[in-house]
């Protein structure tokens, strides 16, 4: 694997989730490559600051991803995250 990735892992956490949303915990931090304690970090910040609304379902957890609020980077702020993740759909 590539030492440096064009995303962060919060965005291949967005990807995965965008890709299919009922993903485990478990199944993401394989998809993304790195621990569940990390993935676990990564959706509690990507909730809070809205990127993505977690709904229980069952014994499970779905993550939906909202789309609409804008990319957090000022170079990027004029997109919103749907635009990006439209490109991995």
């Amino acid at each position: 694997m590539a030492n440096w990735t064009f995303l962060t892992h919060h965005g291949h956490v967005l990807v995965a989730l965008v890709q299919t949303p009922d993903l485990t915990i478990d199944q993401i931090a394989a998809k993304v490559g790195i621990t569940s304690r990390a993935t676990a970090g990564i959706l509690n910040d990507l909730v809070a600051a809205g990127y993505v609304v977690k709904e229980k379902v069952g014994r499970n957890n779905t993550y939906l991803v909202n789309g609409q609020i804008p990319m957090r980077h000022p170079l990027n702020e004029k997109a919103n995250v749907a635009e990006l993740l439209a490109l991995f759909q």
